[in-house]
């Protein structure tokens, strides 16, 4: 009898959601490391002024970033990260309380593999950023 947890993955299981609220200095720091000099996400004045932002802009590879951390987070260490994909559908500012998370899409034991829907939604309850995975595990 297999007792892993992957044996037990069924679909519509929910990822466990995460909960951010962006500042200032982490946007700037996450921006520097990746040598992002847009000013739409460290200079404010620019970004209401010239872009006509709300505020600072929360960079979409940050956000792409939680998603990958969600979906690491649920496999553990039984699962592989095959494969992730995102899309920025609607900026979020700094200020705004973010969440991550999904729900197991589909599971194909012959192939090993889970298809995951991962989102990050704002306080309002829109999909910012909607993503998938496919995670492969060898117990499945």
């Amino acid at each position: 009898m297999d007792t892993s947890r992957a044996s037990r993955i069924e679909v519509g299981e929910v990822l466990p959601v995460r909960e951010f609220t962006v500042d200032n200095v982490q946007l700037f720091l996450y921006n520097a490391v990746l040598w992002n000099a847009h000013r739409i996400h460290f200079d404010h004045p620019y970004a209401v002024e010239v872009e006509h932002y709300p505020g600072l802009v929360v960079a979409g590879p940050l956000m792409g970033d939680w998603l990958t951390q969600c979906a690491v987070e649920w496999m553990g260490e039984e699962g592989r990260l095959v494969s992730i994909g995102y899309r920025n559908r609607e900026a979020a500012y700094v200020g705004d309380v973010l969440s991550s998370g999904g729900v197991v899409q589909s599971v194909d034991r012959q192939a090993g593999t889970v298809t995951l829907e991962l989102f990050v939604k704002n306080q309002h309850g829109t999909v910012v950023v909607p993503g998938e995975a496919v995670v492969h595990f060898p117990q499945l």
